[in-house]
């Protein structure tokens, strides 16, 4: 009986063992079943997004949200899929029609492009012109039934002015972006420039200058590397002045004290002390060529820029180094000055145009709508406004922020220098010698000059670096790369009927898209 019980006992135990390991193998086996279903599910879903993830992610129109909410509902209920009502107004990012690229600013209206609805697309349908097809169908067509049927029965002929839009799901246009651009003013008639006297004296490209105070003689800089002083009524030399060792491209004359400024590509800023006619003071710190300066108008400081990148403020007196502008990431071209705020403008060879903030050394407003070097500025005299000169055209704008005002576009060359005088007269000349007239109200170009080159110098020696008003504003003064000096004055014999303003209006009409 012992014997007995202990079999069974043992048999229990066995089979106990033997029926935990079959419910470990079972268990192990639906795990492994189970892994291996999500090992597949998780494979199957990063296919899904590597091959078919411009697929899944198609928007959902408006009229196909209600036929697939009646498709069965094994057919809706896919992870990958965008449920017909999650998103009403599905929007498509990245497919807009302003693809991002240099020069071109997407906005909060064109970062998104809303997707055309079916309506839409057979709303523009409509409302364009039919096709030569369409016509043909329609002229050879034996019945209404055959026009129906070849040409479609909703064909109808609209007026090109009522072009639905596809944005906005197909709604129409607002009427008032259909009306016809506002086109230029008509221009203030200006008296054309002829030229006056041809002046000859330098040795080399004269590059600078500037008309003194008194309206009595003026100064150019040369790349013969003298400074000479010229007057102004009968264009006789009176003085030259030997110092640098390179071209000279800036000068300035005070207002408030008897002393000439220049620079030059020999980094040497020089003070000129014009009773004794010798250099009384060097400006030391720039670390590469000196390509313009400027004055301030009220406070003893001179402004230079150089090809270092920077634009340095000095003081006058004790030819301290008070700021050093940074922020140009190429040649600074050009500087001007001006008692109001922003008081310090530069432009550079890195496209931008910077205003500056004298008291804290920094930049205040950066402009960057050029595309190409910028290498002239000139002030309005009257308005708070100002103009740049690049290779791709004039710019204005407006202090003190910098707000643009208008695109000048026609001078199809590089601009060396800007003038203006207070009669709203824009001159440009440019490399290749040619002179424009613009009147800076409108920018209609009212007068083109090709500058004759002195005889004996090559016709590529055309180019205008620098040009001036005196300050009566009756003489033209621009400086030349065929080593003359040439003055400008109103024809007073010009009439408005026999110069009459070429303005056209309907020729200066903008597209409508």
């Amino acid at each position: 009986m012992t014997e007995e019980v202990q079999k069974h006992s043992v048999h229990t135990l066995v089979f106990r063992s033997l029926k935990r390991t079959h419910d470990m193998f079972v268990s192990d086996h639906a795990k492994s079943v189970s892994l291996d279903d999500e090992s597949h599910q998780v494979k199957m879903g990063v296919k899904l997004k590597t091959e078919y993830g411009a697929v899944l992610h198609m928007p959902v129109l408006k009229e196909g949200k209600d036929r697939v909410s009646q498709l069965p509902g094994g057919m809706q209920g896919h992870q990958g899929y965008i449920q017909p009502g999650e998103d009403p107004e599905y929007l498509i990012a990245g497919t807009h029609a302003y693809p991002s690229g240099p020069g071109v600013a997407l906005t909060a209206d064109t970062k998104l492009h809303r997707n055309p609805s079916e309506g839409g697309v057979h709303s523009m349908a409509l409302a364009l012109p039919p096709s030569q097809a369409r016509q043909e169908a329609s002229r050879t067509a034996a019945s209404v039934a055959d026009i129906h049927r070849h040409a479609g029965g909703a064909e109808r002929v609209h007026p090109q002015s009522s072009v639905v839009s596809l944005m906005e799901g197909g709604g129409t246009r607002n009427s008032a972006l259909m009306r016809r651009a506002p086109t230029m003013p008509k221009p203030q008639w200006h008296p054309p420039w002829k030229l006056f006297r041809v002046i000859s004296g330098h040795l080399g490209w004269v590059r600078s200058i500037a008309v003194e105070p008194g309206n009595q003689w003026f100064v150019t800089g040369s790349a013969d590397r003298t400074i000479k002083i010229w007057d102004l009524a009968s264009g006789k030399l009176k003085l030259s002045l030997t110092g640098h060792i390179s071209t000279v491209r800036g000068v300035a004359v005070s207002s408030r004290s008897p002393y000439l400024f220049s620079c030059g590509e020999d980094k040497q800023v020089k003070c000129w002390d014009l009773e004794y006619n010798k250099v009384i003071r060097h400006y030391h710190g720039h670390l590469s060529a000196v390509y313009d300066l400027d004055l301030h108008p009220t406070i003893d400081v001179l402004v230079t820029c150089s090809r270092d990148a920077t634009a340095r403020v000095w003081d006058i007196r004790t030819k301290a180094n008070v700021h050093t502008l940074t922020g140009h990431t190429n040649t600074v071209a050009t500087v001007r000055c001006q008692a109001a705020e922003p008081q310090i403008i530069t432009g550079s060879h890195d496209s931008t145009i910077r205003l500056w903030d004298l008291i804290a050394g920094k930049t205040r407003a950066t402009l960057t709508n050029h595309k190409k070097s910028v290498r002239t500025l000139v002030l309005h005299p009257r308005q708070y406004t100002f103009a740049s000169g690049s290779a791709d055209n004039i710019k204005q704008w407006m202090f003190p922020d910098g707000n643009f005002i208008q695109n000048l576009s026609g001078h199809n060359a590089i601009i060396n220098t800007l003038a203006v005088n207070s009669d709203g007269v824009l001159v440009s000349g440019a490399d290749n010698g040619t002179i424009h007239m613009w009147d800076w109200r409108t920018g209609y170009n009212f007068q083109r000059i090709h500058a004759a080159v002195q005889p004996g110098s090559l016709d590529s020696e055309s180019g205008i670096f620098s040009c001036v008003f005196d300050h009566s504003e009756s003489r033209l003064i621009t400086t030349e790369a065929d080593k003359t000096i040439k003055v400008y004055k109103e024809d007073d014999t010009a009439t408005e009927e026999s110069h009459p303003v070429n303005w056209k209006p309907e020729i200066l009409k903008r597209k409508r898209f």
